[in-house]
């Protein structure tokens, strides 16, 4: 395993992901604690020291499985993170309950890590509202030591991160982002990546494998990574790239079973980036499945202006090719379209196709929100 420098201390590149733990009988909430405990043995084992959880992660139940397995260990060999779940609005009013909930259920005096959790635009107003302080309340966390370094984890668009940062940024030490070669395009989190380098961020990655999505790759694609590097499975190819983005520092995997986790060590015996050559390989790669999956919009709105229900055209289309891509795991779409009105949703669309009318791409935008309507459950 090798290590990263974040201040003073230096953190294994891969940190151990609690979100996606092996459970029992398929059931999300029922944690199977004597396969995770064998995992994280050989965590420990193979020098991982970072392990990150959070408040709703397995039903609630990821904290209290890793606060037990933890506690058998010295505190000083590991670096716990945990986050505040503003995802639930409902949540902002309880900050200090919460927060004293999760020094219990962990088992410790104090978190290495903690962040704002899912900063997006449908929680941002919360984040930013002093009458919540949640600001302020883990600051003051922070200055009594019970909150060692302070970060925020996002799916949300640039301009939102944005607001974040002007309000806060000169507090935030990490940010933690959906990251991987299929959303440097897809996701912008190519943008994302420039906007934290500019405010010399470090970059904590979740998603590297999009939740296994790029574990495995159409046989085509396959070869050719096995060309250009025989001694690497498609796995370690995200991991590769990873390890050349400015910034990153720490890796996150959210690994189910001891397989994974070995292999993901084995990656990270050594940092071997990818070059040049390798790196437009792998983007190429991702435009290719991009293309093939989505709706190909390029955000320049002119069919806004010819839309007579005035829906925002552009975001429905880039949350539904989310939908499409993430299938069952989908969650940023569901996110997106919480924040959009009643009358702007893609059940909205009346077909009146003035909007392909002025397409420069072609769309069949109506087909489109009717397809995301369907998918939705919605008439």
């Amino acid at each position: 395993m090798y290590y990263n420098d974040f201040q003073d201390i230096k953190l294994s590149a891969l940190g151990m992901g609690n979100m996606r733990l092996p459970v029992v009988n398929g059931s999300d909430s029922q944690i199977d604690k004597a396969k995770v405990e064998e995992m994280f043995d050989y965590c420990f084992e193979a020098g991982i020291n970072y392990f990150d959880t959070a408040y709703g992660y397995h039903g609630g139940q990821s904290e209290l499985v890793v606060g037990e397995l933890l506690s058998k260990r010295d505190r000083s060999t590991f670096y716990l993170s945990t986050k505040f779940p503003g995802y639930d609005t409902s949540n902002f009013p309880k900050v200090k309950e919460i927060f004293e909930e999760q020094l219990q259920k962990c088992r410790v005096d104090y978190f290495d890590f903690y962040l704002f959790h899912n900063v997006t635009e449908a929680n941002i107003d919360y984040y930013l509202d002093p009458k919540y302080g949640v600001y302020d309340f883990l600051m003051e966390q922070k200055k009594n030591g019970r909150i060692k370094h302070l970060g925020f984890s996002t799916h949300g668009r640039i301009e939102t991160i944005k607001r974040f940062l002007d309000a806060y940024g000169k507090d935030i030490e990490f940010c933690q982002i959906e990251l991987n070669y299929y959303d440097w395009t897809f996701q912008d989190a190519k943008g994302q990546v420039e906007l934290l380098n500019e405010w010399n961020i470090p970059i904590w990655v979740m998603e590297p494998v999009r939740g296994g999505q790029l574990a495995t790759l159409s046989d085509e694609a396959t070869a050719k990574l096995k060309k250009a590097r025989p001694d690497e499975d498609v796995p370690a190819w995200a991991f590769r790239f990873l390890q050349g983005v400015p910034g990153v520092t720490m890796i996150l995997s959210g690994m189910t079973n001891m397989d994974q986790l070995k292999a993901n060590v084995a990656t990270f015996a050594e940092k071997k980036p990818l070059n040049k050559e390798e790196n437009e390989l792998i983007l190429g790669i991702a435009e290719e499945m991009i293309s093939k999956t989505t709706v190909p919009c390029t955000g320049c709105r002119y069919c806004v202006d010819h839309c007579p229900n005035e829906l925002d055209i552009p975001v429905l289309l880039k949350l539904y090719n989310e939908a499409m891509v993430s299938g069952s795991g989908d969650f940023i779409s569901f996110m997106g379209l919480s924040v959009i009105p009643a009358d702007k949703q893609p059940e909205c669309c009346v077909a009146c196709e003035s909007c392909m009318e002025v397409c420069p791409q072609n769309i069949e935008i109506p087909k489109h929100l009717e397809a995301f309507a369907k998918k939705l459950g919605r008439k």
